[in-house]
Protein backbone atom coordinates (compact mmCIF):
# COMPACT_ATOMS: atom_id res chain seq x y z
CA UNK A 1 0.00 0.00 0.00
CA UNK A 2 2.97 2.36 1.01
CA UNK A 3 4.34 1.94 -2.40
CA UNK A 4 1.52 2.30 -4.61
CA UNK A 5 0.86 5.36 -3.16
CA UNK A 6 4.80 6.60 -3.23
CA UNK A 7 4.28 5.70 -7.11
CA UNK A 8 1.05 7.93 -7.41
CA UNK A 9 3.14 10.57 -5.74
CA UNK A 10 5.89 10.33 -8.12
CA UNK A 11 3.50 10.00 -11.26
CA UNK A 12 1.56 13.28 -10.35
CA UNK A 13 5.07 14.83 -10.04
CA UNK A 14 5.95 13.93 -13.41
CA UNK A 15 3.30 15.35 -14.59
CA UNK A 16 3.14 18.48 -13.12
CA UNK A 17 7.11 18.10 -13.94
CA UNK A 18 5.97 18.04 -17.44
CA UNK A 19 3.56 20.68 -17.20
CA UNK A 20 6.02 23.15 -15.98
CA UNK A 21 8.78 22.79 -17.87
CA UNK A 22 8.13 25.22 -20.18
CA UNK A 23 7.68 27.75 -17.17
CA UNK A 24 11.32 26.82 -15.75
CA UNK A 25 12.78 26.97 -19.18
CA UNK A 26 11.00 30.48 -19.64
CA UNK A 27 12.48 31.65 -16.25
CA UNK A 28 15.69 30.33 -17.15
CA UNK A 29 15.97 33.07 -20.00
CA UNK A 30 17.14 36.57 -18.81
CA UNK A 31 16.12 39.93 -20.40
CA UNK A 32 19.93 40.80 -20.17
CA UNK A 33 20.86 37.74 -23.19
CA UNK A 34 18.09 39.40 -25.64
CA UNK A 35 18.23 42.81 -27.02
CA UNK A 36 14.68 45.13 -26.20
CA UNK A 37 12.78 45.70 -28.80
CA UNK A 38 13.94 48.59 -30.87
CA UNK A 39 12.55 52.35 -30.29
CA UNK A 40 12.04 53.37 -32.70
CA UNK A 41 10.99 50.54 -34.44
CA UNK A 42 13.27 49.12 -36.97
CA UNK A 43 13.19 45.47 -38.83
CA UNK A 44 16.76 45.59 -39.79
CA UNK A 45 18.70 45.43 -36.23
CA UNK A 46 22.51 45.23 -37.02
CA UNK A 47 24.08 44.84 -33.13
CA UNK A 48 27.34 43.02 -34.53
CA UNK A 49 27.82 46.26 -36.87
CA UNK A 50 28.99 44.57 -40.28
CA UNK A 51 26.09 46.47 -42.08
CA UNK A 52 27.58 50.40 -43.24
CA UNK A 53 24.71 52.85 -43.14
CA UNK A 54 23.29 52.94 -46.70
CA UNK A 55 23.15 48.92 -46.50
CA UNK A 56 21.13 48.75 -43.83
CA UNK A 57 18.90 51.81 -45.43
CA UNK A 58 18.45 49.84 -48.29
CA UNK A 59 17.61 46.46 -46.37
CA UNK A 60 14.91 48.48 -44.06
CA UNK A 61 12.79 50.06 -47.23
CA UNK A 62 12.95 46.69 -49.06
CA UNK A 63 10.90 45.15 -45.88
CA UNK A 64 9.17 48.07 -44.70
CA UNK A 65 7.81 47.98 -48.27
CA UNK A 66 7.12 44.38 -48.18
CA UNK A 67 5.26 45.04 -44.73
CA UNK A 68 3.01 47.74 -45.72
CA UNK A 69 1.58 45.69 -49.33
CA UNK A 70 1.68 42.50 -47.71
CA UNK A 71 1.29 43.18 -43.83
CA UNK A 72 3.99 40.50 -43.51
CA UNK A 73 7.14 41.50 -41.58
CA UNK A 74 10.33 40.43 -42.25
CA UNK A 75 12.97 41.41 -39.81
CA UNK A 76 16.48 40.69 -40.01
CA UNK A 77 18.82 40.91 -36.29
CA UNK A 78 22.51 40.45 -36.60
CA UNK A 79 24.00 39.46 -33.10
CA UNK A 80 27.94 38.64 -32.28
CA UNK A 81 26.17 35.55 -30.13
CA UNK A 82 23.68 33.65 -29.33
CA UNK A 83 25.90 32.54 -25.98
CA UNK A 84 24.14 29.52 -24.29
CA UNK A 85 21.55 29.20 -26.44
CA UNK A 86 20.98 27.50 -29.38
CA UNK A 87 20.53 29.60 -32.03
CA UNK A 88 16.70 28.30 -33.11
CA UNK A 89 16.01 28.53 -29.36
CA UNK A 90 16.97 32.19 -28.99
CA UNK A 91 15.16 33.00 -32.89
CA UNK A 92 11.51 31.79 -31.38
CA UNK A 93 12.35 33.38 -28.24
CA UNK A 94 13.81 36.78 -30.11
CA UNK A 95 10.65 36.59 -32.31
CA UNK A 96 8.23 36.59 -29.24
CA UNK A 97 9.25 39.25 -27.32
CA UNK A 98 9.24 41.29 -29.70
CA UNK A 99 6.39 40.34 -31.61
CA UNK A 100 6.98 40.15 -34.91
CA UNK A 101 4.17 39.65 -37.51
CA UNK A 102 1.12 40.52 -37.01
CA UNK A 103 -1.28 39.59 -33.99
CA UNK A 104 -3.85 36.63 -34.84
CA UNK A 105 -2.15 36.56 -38.48
CA UNK A 106 1.35 35.60 -36.95
CA UNK A 107 3.36 36.32 -40.39
CA UNK A 108 6.20 37.44 -39.19
CA UNK A 109 9.90 35.71 -40.17
CA UNK A 110 13.31 36.07 -38.55
CA UNK A 111 16.33 36.10 -40.38
CA UNK A 112 19.13 35.77 -37.53
CA UNK A 113 22.31 35.64 -37.81
CA UNK A 114 25.28 34.93 -34.79
CA UNK A 115 28.60 36.13 -36.81
CA UNK A 116 30.94 35.08 -34.02
CA UNK A 117 29.04 31.79 -33.83
CA UNK A 118 28.83 31.40 -37.58
CA UNK A 119 25.61 30.04 -37.34
CA UNK A 120 22.54 31.59 -39.46
CA UNK A 121 18.20 30.78 -38.72
CA UNK A 122 15.23 31.32 -39.94
CA UNK A 123 12.47 31.30 -37.96
CA UNK A 124 8.97 31.32 -38.95
CA UNK A 125 5.62 32.64 -37.35
CA UNK A 126 2.89 30.42 -37.00
CA UNK A 127 0.79 31.46 -39.54
CA UNK A 128 4.01 31.53 -42.24
CA UNK A 129 4.36 27.75 -41.25
CA UNK A 130 2.53 26.24 -44.18
CA UNK A 131 3.84 28.64 -46.69
CA UNK A 132 7.31 28.42 -45.28
CA UNK A 133 8.29 24.81 -44.39
CA UNK A 134 11.35 23.78 -42.81
CA UNK A 135 13.02 22.32 -45.44
CA UNK A 136 12.44 25.25 -47.86
CA UNK A 137 14.00 27.87 -45.29
CA UNK A 138 16.82 25.15 -44.78
CA UNK A 139 17.18 25.87 -49.05
CA UNK A 140 16.90 29.67 -49.12
CA UNK A 141 19.71 29.30 -45.94
CA UNK A 142 22.08 26.75 -48.36
CA UNK A 143 21.28 28.13 -51.74
CA UNK A 144 20.80 31.73 -51.14
CA UNK A 145 22.53 33.06 -47.87
CA UNK A 146 25.73 30.78 -46.65
CA UNK A 147 27.42 30.78 -49.94
CA UNK A 148 27.45 35.09 -49.59
CA UNK A 149 28.59 34.70 -46.04
CA UNK A 150 31.69 32.76 -46.53
CA UNK A 151 33.01 35.03 -48.57
CA UNK A 152 32.19 37.72 -46.48
CA UNK A 153 29.77 39.25 -48.60
CA UNK A 154 26.65 39.49 -45.90
CA UNK A 155 25.16 41.87 -47.38
CA UNK A 156 23.95 40.16 -50.36
CA UNK A 157 23.28 37.13 -48.17
CA UNK A 158 20.62 39.13 -46.34
CA UNK A 159 19.17 40.20 -49.71
CA UNK A 160 18.85 37.39 -51.15
CA UNK A 161 17.72 35.68 -48.40
CA UNK A 162 14.89 38.68 -47.53
CA UNK A 163 14.03 38.53 -51.33
CA UNK A 164 13.22 34.70 -51.64
CA UNK A 165 11.26 34.88 -48.52
CA UNK A 166 9.25 37.29 -50.26
CA UNK A 167 9.40 35.23 -53.21
CA UNK A 168 8.42 31.96 -51.92
CA UNK A 169 5.11 34.38 -49.96
CA UNK A 170 3.89 35.15 -53.53
CA UNK A 171 4.43 31.53 -54.73
CA UNK A 172 7.40 32.56 -56.94
CA UNK A 173 9.99 30.31 -55.25
CA UNK A 174 9.25 26.60 -55.86
CA UNK A 175 10.62 24.13 -52.92
CA UNK A 176 11.81 20.76 -54.16
CA UNK A 177 9.71 17.67 -52.71
CA UNK A 178 12.27 16.71 -50.06
CA UNK A 179 11.89 20.44 -48.76
CA UNK A 180 8.71 19.67 -47.18
CA UNK A 181 9.55 16.47 -45.07
CA UNK A 182 10.24 17.58 -41.40
CA UNK A 183 13.28 16.45 -40.25
CA UNK A 184 14.68 16.43 -36.25
CA UNK A 185 14.34 15.28 -32.87
CA UNK A 186 10.95 14.51 -31.96
CA UNK A 187 9.47 16.77 -30.38
CA UNK A 188 7.94 14.63 -27.58
CA UNK A 189 11.63 13.16 -27.11
CA UNK A 190 12.65 15.45 -23.93
CA UNK A 191 9.13 14.39 -22.57
CA UNK A 192 10.03 10.99 -22.66
CA UNK A 193 13.79 11.41 -21.28
CA UNK A 194 12.28 13.02 -18.55
CA UNK A 195 10.00 10.56 -17.73
CA UNK A 196 12.69 8.00 -17.96
CA UNK A 197 14.66 10.34 -14.90
CA UNK A 198 11.79 10.28 -12.91
CA UNK A 199 11.36 6.73 -13.13
CA UNK A 200 14.80 5.66 -12.49
CA UNK A 201 14.51 7.71 -9.35
CA UNK A 202 11.80 6.16 -8.08
CA UNK A 203 12.87 2.44 -8.24
CA UNK A 204 16.30 3.49 -7.07
CA UNK A 205 14.50 5.07 -4.27
CA UNK A 206 13.25 1.33 -3.65
CA UNK A 207 16.44 0.17 -2.42
CA UNK A 208 19.04 1.56 0.38
CA UNK A 209 19.44 -0.89 2.95
CA UNK A 210 17.01 -3.14 4.73
CA UNK A 211 15.93 -0.91 7.56
CA UNK A 212 13.92 1.71 7.86
CA UNK A 213 16.22 4.33 8.22
CA UNK A 214 18.09 3.28 5.49
CA UNK A 215 14.91 3.80 2.93
CA UNK A 216 14.53 7.44 4.22
CA UNK A 217 17.76 8.36 3.15
CA UNK A 218 17.26 6.73 0.15
CA UNK A 219 13.88 8.79 -0.56
CA UNK A 220 15.43 11.42 0.67
CA UNK A 221 18.63 11.65 -1.63
CA UNK A 222 15.96 10.84 -4.66
CA UNK A 223 14.50 14.28 -3.80
CA UNK A 224 16.94 15.93 -4.00
CA UNK A 225 18.47 14.66 -6.42
CA UNK A 226 15.26 15.39 -8.65
CA UNK A 227 15.04 18.59 -7.07
CA UNK A 228 18.23 19.56 -8.51
CA UNK A 229 17.07 18.74 -11.88
CA UNK A 230 14.44 21.55 -11.12
CA UNK A 231 17.07 23.68 -10.22
CA UNK A 232 18.80 23.21 -13.44
CA UNK A 233 16.20 24.01 -15.35
CA UNK A 234 15.58 26.89 -13.82
CA UNK A 235 19.13 28.66 -13.64
CA UNK A 236 21.11 29.53 -16.93
CA UNK A 237 24.15 28.21 -18.00
CA UNK A 238 26.43 31.62 -18.48
CA UNK A 239 25.64 34.28 -19.81
CA UNK A 240 25.78 35.49 -23.44
CA UNK A 241 26.26 39.42 -22.76
CA UNK A 242 25.08 42.26 -21.34
CA UNK A 243 24.78 45.90 -23.08
CA UNK A 244 23.09 45.60 -26.40
CA UNK A 245 23.47 49.66 -27.60
CA UNK A 246 21.51 50.35 -30.15
CA UNK A 247 21.21 48.33 -33.71
CA UNK A 248 22.04 50.25 -36.69
CA UNK A 249 19.82 51.11 -38.75
CA UNK A 250 18.15 53.22 -41.65
CA UNK A 251 15.55 54.72 -39.52
CA UNK A 252 12.20 55.36 -41.84
CA UNK A 253 8.22 54.33 -41.68
CA UNK A 254 8.33 51.32 -40.16
CA UNK A 255 4.77 51.13 -37.65
CA UNK A 256 6.31 48.67 -35.54
CA UNK A 257 5.78 45.15 -35.05
CA UNK A 258 2.36 44.10 -34.18
CA UNK A 259 2.49 41.07 -31.97
CA UNK A 260 2.91 37.99 -33.61
CA UNK A 261 3.48 34.68 -32.13
CA UNK A 262 6.67 31.87 -32.89
CA UNK A 263 5.98 28.12 -32.48
CA UNK A 264 10.24 26.71 -33.26
CA UNK A 265 9.42 26.53 -37.41
CA UNK A 266 12.59 27.14 -39.70
CA UNK A 267 15.39 26.06 -40.03
CA UNK A 268 19.58 27.01 -39.39
CA UNK A 269 22.50 26.81 -40.89
CA UNK A 270 26.12 27.48 -40.47
CA UNK A 271 29.62 28.85 -42.73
Amino acid sequence: MLLRIKFLQYIKLCCVLLLSLGTFQALAQSDKDFPAKPNPPKLVNDYAGILNASEVSALEARLDSFDRATSTQISIVIVRSTGQYDISQYAVELGNRWGIGRKGKDNGALILAAISDRKINISTGYGLEGVLPDGLAGRIIRNEITPFFKSGNYYQGFVNGADAIIKVSKGEYKADPEDNVEKGVPKGAIAIIVLIIVFVIFFASRGGGGGGGGRYISRRGSDIFLGSILGEMMSGRGSSGGSWGGGSSGGGGFGGFGGGSFGGGGASGSW
